[in-house]
């Protein structure tokens, strides 16, 4: 089930996020989160009107997923880059395909037109996720990251969505 988060299942969605910083590539950080950092996470998304979403399974947080502004300047408000991670126990059972369908649901409601995808280029299993959705290839910084004793390339990838019908400048 998808649903939309809660401040209960911030403790699950940390487990998760922190896992992937301690374990992967899929976050650019050294440091796991603290449960205070991911409520300032939660509130000011929450704030921004921007979707949290979480796939429930087992009534547990399986997943979770959310998009965000690309870049601050005004001239990017039609564009938006998504995160979605699943708990290791829960991966390759279409968690995260499910959690970004509805995460371009909800962006194409809301009259985005770029959906992007920050992924460490090595990430061979998201990026062929993402490619599957439709998602193409649309660039790769080389050595954006250093992690884990390496240089990590990142790799965008874009969606593009209907957006608006009338964009304006505002």
């Amino acid at each position: 089930m998808i649903r939309e988060a809660t401040p209960e299942d911030l403790e699950e969605i940390l487990n998760i996020y922190n896992d992937a910083i301690i374990n992967t590539t899929a976050v650019y950080s050294y440091k796991p989160q603290t449960l205070e950092d991911r409520q300032a996470w939660f509130e000011q998304k929450k704030d921004e009107g921007y979707p949290i979403l979480v796939f429930e399974r087992d009534n547990k947080v399986a997943g979770f997923a959310t998009f965000g502004p690309f870049r601050a300047w005004p001239a990017y408000k039609y564009s938006i880059e998504h995160s979605v991670y699943v708990n290791k126990e829960y991966r390759k059972k279409g968690i995260g395909t499910a959690l970004i369908k509805e995460l371009i649901s909800i962006a194409t409601e809301k009259e985005y037109k770029t959906f992007i995808a920050g992924i460490d280029a090595a990430n061979d299993k998201s990026i062929a996720l993402h490619k599957s959705l439709g998602f193409v290839h649309s660039g790769t910084i080389k050595k954006a990251g250093y992690k884990f004793n390496r240089w990590l390339d990142l790799a965008f990838f874009q969606l593009e969505l209907d957006g608006p019908n009338n964009p304006t400048e505002e």
